[in-house]
């Protein structure tokens, strides 16, 4: 993942790399750009990548936009630049990690269907997160877009069999311990 590379932590301040553009100047945020519609393709599915990189290490970024990436430069190579990560979340710890990583998905989605309006068709937080909750997603995943809500009746009949099991094993061992208590 591309993001500034850190120097040093001295009393709370850290220094990092000053992130420039071709001409050495600091780069822009991704804002303040204005992409043709190959580059900004090219971005997001760059940006998609490495929230799938994040994701599959534990991480949510929790402030994906626009204004949280820089268009930075490695000579001749203009990349997106992910900054401000100390919202960062644990997604297997953080009840609302699946919520932040929508939300990020869809701020980039948002963004870059500006210039490229058939991004504004995609599904990716929602198959990225499928994907996650079921162990299936690596970092060089071929991600499609789309998701496939998948919806089976719920079996109510099981799930009350299920409850009455629990009921008559809990009496059981309130009446063994009632015997026992006795004895």
């Amino acid at each position: 993942m591309r993001v500034p590379q850190a120097y040093d932590f001295v009393d709370g301040v850290l220094l990092m790399e000053l992130v420039t553009d071709r001409e050495g100047e600091p780069a822009p945020r991704l804002n303040d750009v204005v992409l043709t519609p190959e580059q900004a393709r090219e971005f997001h599915g760059t940006l998609i990548r490495e929230v799938v990189r994040m994701l599959c290490a534990g991480v949510v970024h929790g402030d994906l936009s626009e204004y949280n990436v820089l268009v930075g430069s490695r000579g001749s190579v203009i990349e997106p630049v992910i900054i401000d990560l100390p919202q960062a979340v644990d997604a297997a710890g953080n009840a609302h990690a699946n919520g932040m990583l929508a939300r990020d998905i869809d701020n980039l989605t948002r963004y870059f269907g500006r210039f490229a309006p058939e991004l504004l068709d995609t599904e990716y937080g929602k198959e990225i997160w499928s994907l996650y909750k079921s162990g299936k997603l690596y970092p060089a995943i071929e991600l499609t877009g789309r998701y496939e809500r998948i919806e089976k009746p719920v079996d109510v009949g099981g799930v009350m069999r299920e409850v009455d099991d629990a009921l008559k094993e809990e009496a059981a061992r309130q009446v063994y311990r009632m015997e026992m208590g006795q004895k």
